[in-house]
């Protein structure tokens, strides 16, 4: 049976170290543009780990609200200065803006931790704290890449902001876990679901 060569997902075009932005430039896969979205597709998996594992409704619609924003940044780092004004949208200071009510919403919330935090202290609030140190590295690449060509200025305060949030959302996470330990102790035999250790073997 012939293979359908349009059903292959390699194109070797990339073999000798070299890669195709959204404008249509080629560049060297280590271009510094390159690094930044390639570190944004590690931020926006670790996300969709803490989206799957992060239990409140609230929380997830936070992220998944966050991943489609980095699909927006993503076609900016992917565009070549001349060419960023031809698209459709960019993150601008009222993205910033509506992370920042979100930050106010849950620190008014659940407030903030006094002491460092420790990541583990549930499944969910773990990933989020390792999307965070993602986001950091995101924010400090996108620092140097506004140095040389002055194009992302929107750019870093979002990911500034976006890396506050994720702390907090990982404390939420925790609140929550410690929460939902105090109620197991109030009803021995409970497990987090409320179920019983006897219904988990059936």
């Amino acid at each position: 049976m012939m293979e359908n060569a349009k059903s292959k997902i390699y194109t070797r075009f990339g073999d000798q170290g070299r890669t195709r932005l959204l404008s249509g430039e080629t560049v060297e896969k280590d271009d510094l543009r390159v690094d930044t979205y390639g570190a944004l597709d590690e931020l926006q998996s670790s996300l969709g780990m803490a989206r799957a594992l992060v239990t409140q409704e609230d929380l997830r619609s936070i992220i998944f609200s966050i991943q489609k924003d980095l699909f927006v940044a993503g076609a900016e780092l992917a565009s070549t200065p001349p060419t960023l004004s031809s698209l459709k949208r960019r993150l601008n200071k009222s993205d910033i803006t509506a992370l920042e009510a979100k930050l106010d919403m849950l620190t008014e919330s659940f407030g903030l931790s006094k002491s460092f935090v420790i990541p583990g202290a549930s499944p969910d609030s773990a990933a989020l704290h390792v999307a965070r140190s993602v986001c950091r590295r995101v924010e400090r690449l996108l620092v140097r890449l506004n140095r040389k060509n002055n194009s992302y200025r929107d750019l870093i305060p979002y990911f500034n902001r976006l890396s506050d949030l994720l702390f907090v959302m990982a404390w939420t996470t925790a609140v929550y876990a410690g929460i939902e330990d105090v109620l197991v102790q109030l009803a021995p035999g409970k497990t987090r679901s409320g179920r019983t250790a006897y219904d988990n073997t059936l």
